[in-house]
Order: structure tokens, then C-alpha cells, then sequence
């Protein structure tokens, strides 16, 4: 007669068994978070994001607020306290360069800098001059403006709305990015585009607009009926391993991409060729400027446009160098010397080419459902860096939106005086970021993704939706 099994040997032997029974139940909790079919919270105001990220830090007081005071202050000794800088070698007074005018009927006031953005979309514009950041360095900069944190491994604001809503086009990815011209990713690199810890599928496709191929390897190399033999041979022994894995996202959204990737070979090349655009629009975007950098951005403006024609939930672009083979590429906008110049070089890229995107956005109807965001990772300060360039200045800078339900024509908040700090209305990235969420028809605090052990959001445990913002 085999021995009676104890209840304290039934434990010990099975207790193996409870751990494992656990363990099933923590794995089936991401899954179950990642298969939520997109869909707004509330109507939405906006359908799709463009993102134009002015990498390297533009100057606030030379482009969107104006400080006359600087003027009667230059060249003397700062009147205030002056915090400590990137590089704090800090110098006198720097008064801006640039004339200033007030545009539209809104009689918004923008420097010469941006000509075409003055006379076509001044009251197109809802500038925010209060918005501050927590970091006051370019690759932390770039991480917390477009993650919410100032380190690598969270989801970019792109992937959260690709998450949140999905790609309104199965033959294309819902977030990309734009490069062409040799631009490179900011400070920071390829992460900032990156999904984190939500699935695959949500990261950045980098397309390049004007390279021999808009993705690497985008043209089959072999024929299609061997190529989709191939997909669902790996796609079966994917969804096969998935299974035993307890439907790991991970391994679904494998899945996911290679049929998106799939699909893309044919969508991406009629993307890119532009030949059914008019020669009118090419030359109102500026494709045919003889000044190469313009030219380049000017393609990505244009291919924004279509992206977003086309369902893509958002799109970010990309900034060149001010000259090719500068060695600038991933800061274009950083001048800690030569203030003027740079900034008049940047600026020549991306105003006729933004004006052009705005103008066409509008004529096309597809202004009211696309937000445009025109921001950098911080502004400069009032006073020089040596003679003639400003530092990075976190406290008080100006950022701007146009369509997407957002109050066109408007100021929102201030800096003082000097245009060192924000004196009305401070407003921080997650609050930017809560608000293009609710005009998405997003509620930040409800768009949460489970990772290890806690729902993650973009706007961490921050951010208020700013309601003077929309229309």
C-alpha cells in the first residue's frame, strides 16, 4: 500500500506549480493591456499631429517674444539673479538682432526671421511664450520634451498616439518620422522615436524623402507570391511561439510589423513620388530653391502633408545642419556663438517650407483635423554667451500651435521683461502634452500602458489639459 500523501508533502511538492500559475497571470496582464482595440475616449478635434522639432534650442527672444528692454539693457550686467548656464560663460545684455513687426489681424508679433510664416500664417498661430523645462541640456532636453522623462526607454508622444488611436491606414505605420538632406536624429538618437515599453508597433518608422530608398530594403528582392509564402510560414511559427509564450505583445507585435513592412513596399514608394503633385504646390513649398537644405525640408513638409492625407496619426520632421558637413546635424539650432547668423540660416530652411505646409493644410480642409506643434527642447537667455550667442535658457520660452481646434491668432502666457522667466502662466511639457492628447480626443490620465508593475502614462502623474489653448 503506497504511503499516505500529507498535506504538508502535497504543498511542498505542487508549490512549484502555484509559482508557475502566478507567473501565468502576470504575463497574461501586459497582453491583456496591449490588445485594447484604439479607439478615442471623447470626439475628437484633431485627427493627426505635425511635429516640427526645432532641435538645438531656438532663441524665444529672437523669434516669437519680443523684449525692447533688452535694447536699453545692452551691454550692461544682467539686472537680476542669473542662473547657472549650460556653459556659464555668461556675458552682457544681448539685445535681438531682428526687427520685429506685428502680423494678420491678430497683430501678432514675430521677427524678421520668419517672413513667410508672418505674412501667410500669423493668425494661424496660437503661440505659447510660458512653456519651461525641467533640463537644461540637448539630449535631456530632447528626451523629456518628447517622452515626459529626461532618460532613455519611454515611449516617444508619437508611439503614445499611435497606441492610443492606431493608424487610420493599414499600409502605413501611425508614426514616422522624416529625414532627408542628411538629417539626423537630435541629441539623444534614434530613441527619442521609440516605443519603450508599449509594443513594436508603436515605435517610429524613419522614412528618408529624398534618398535612394525611403526605407532600407523597401523594394522587394523577391516576387511577391515567394515573399508571402515566407511571411506566413514566419508568421505561423510566430503566432506558434506566441502561444507557448502566453501571447506575449512582444512576439504579436513582431507579427504585427512584418505585415505592416509588407505592405509598405508598395505604399511608401508612392508616398514619396511626387508625381502627382502640381508644379505650383512643389514651388510653393520651395522644392526647387537652389538652397539645398530648403529644398530638403521642403520635401519633408510636403511629404507631411501627405502622410496625414493618408491616415498617419503623426508625424515628426527633422532639421539639417545649416550647411552640409557642418557637423551640426543633430542641433541645428544651437548657437552659442554667431547667434545671428545661425539663426538666419535655420530659419531660411523651414519658414517658407512651414508657411507652404500651413497654407496647403488649410486650402486642402485638412488644417481643422491636423495640429501642427512648433517647438524646441528649450530657448536661449537674454544675456550673450561671448559676444554674439546665447546659452540654453529652460525657465520661460516659446513654442507654437496651429490648427487642431487650438485658438488661432492668440498669445498664451509671458515671460518677463527680459524674457528670462515665465510670469504668466508657466506651462510644462506634460501639460503640452495633455492638451494634444484631449484635442486627439485622448484623456491623458486614462491612456496608460501596464509595465512592470505600474500604469505608465506620457504625462507621468502630471499635466493639466490647458483649456485657454482650444477653440
Amino acid at each position: 500500500m503506497p504511503p499516505l500523501l500529507t498535506r504538508r508533502e502535497m504543498l511542498r511538492r505542487s508549490s512549484t506549480g502555484f509559482g508557475w500559475l502566478a507567473l501565468s497571470g502576470l504575463l497574461a496582464t501586459p497582453a491583456r493591456s496591449a490588445v485594447r482595440a484604439p479607439a478615442p475616449h471623447f470626439k475628437p478635434r484633431a485627427k493627426n499631429v505635425i511635429f516640427l522639432y526645432m532641435s538645438g534650442g531656438v532663441s524665444h527672444l529672437d523669434s516669437f517674444d519680443p523684449k525692447p528692454l533688452l535694447t536699453r539693457y545692452a551691454g550692461r550686467p544682467m539686472p537680476t539673479k542669473v542662473e547657472r548656464t549650460q556653459f556659464n560663460k555668461n556675458g552682457m545684455v544681448f539685445p535681438s538682432p531682428f526687427d520685429w513687426g506685428r502680423h494678420g489681424a491678430s497683430g501678432l508679433e514675430i521677427s524678421s526671421m520668419f517672413p513667410a510664416i508672418a505674412r501667410s500664417c500669423a493668425d494661424d498661430l496660437c503661440v505659447i511664450r510660458s512653456m519651461t523645462s525641467k533640463v537644461n541640456e540637448h539630449a535631456q532636453g530632447n528626451y523629456f520634451f518628447h517622452t515626459g522623462f529626461p532618460t532613455m526607454g519611454h515611449p516617444s508622444a508619437g508611439a503614445w498616439v499611435n497606441y492610443g488611436l492606431g493608424s487610420a491606414n493599414r499600409d502605413l505605420p501611425g508614426f514616422v518620422v522624416l529625414q532627408s538632406g542628411g538629417a539626423v536624429a537630435p541629441h539623444g538618437g534614434v530613441g527619442l522615436f521609440s516605443n519603450g515599453f508599449l509594443p513594436a508597433q508603436h515605435q517610429a518608422s524613419i522614412i528618408s524623402a529624398d534618398g535612394p530608398e525611403a526605407v532600407p530594403h523597401i523594394r522587394p528582392r523577391l516576387g511577391d507570391a515567394i515573399q508571402r509564402r515566407q511571411l506566413d510560414f514566419i508568421a505561423a511559427a510566430d503566432r506558434d511561439f506566441a502561444a507557448r509564450a502566453a501571447h506575449d505583445p512582444q512576439i504579436e507585435a513582431a507579427v504585427k510589423n512584418y505585415e505592416t513592412a509588407y505592405r509598405m513596399q508598395a505604399a511608401v514608394p508612392e508616398l514619396v513620388g511626387l508625381d502627382g503633385e502640381t508644379e505650383a504646390t512643389k514651388k510653393l513649398y520651395g522644392l526647387d530653391d537652389p538652397h539645398a537644405q530648403k529644398a530638403a525640408y521642403a520635401r519633408q513638409c510636403l511629404l507631411a502633408r501627405r502622410l496625414v492625407e493618408r491616415g498617419v496619426r503623426f508625424v515628426e520632421l527633422s532639421c539639417l545642419s545649416q550647411e552640409i558637413g557642418s557637423g551640426q546635424a543633430p542641433n541645428p539650432w544651437d548657437q552659442h556663438g554667431d547667434l545671428e547668423k545661425g539663426h538666419r540660416a535655420m530659419a531660411n530652411q523651414v519658414d517658407q517650407p512651414i508657411a507652404a505646409l500651413l497654407t496647403d493644410l488649410k486650402a486642402r480642409g485638412l488644417l481643422d483635423e491636423t495640429l501642427v506643434i512648433w517647438a524646441g527642447e528649450f530657448g536661449r537667455t537674454p544675456f550673450s554667451q561671448g559676444a554674439n550667442g546665447r546659452d540654453h535658457n529652460p525657465f520661460g520660452f516659446s513654442i507654437w500651435l496651429a490648427g487642431g481646434g487650438v485658438k488661432a491668432g492668440t498669445v498664451y502666457g509671458a515671460t518677463d521683461d527680459l524674457g528670462y522667466h515665465v510670469v504668466d502662466k508657466p506651462m510644462s511639457v506634460y501639460d503640452l502634452w495633455a492638451t494634444v492628447l484631449h484635442l486627439l480626443g485622448l484623456d491623458h490620465t486614462n491612456l496608460t500602458y501596464l509595465s512592470g508593475g505600474r500604469n505608465h502614462r506620457l504625462t507621468d502623474v502630471h499635466g493639466n489639459v490647458i483649456k485657454e489653448l482650444i477653440a
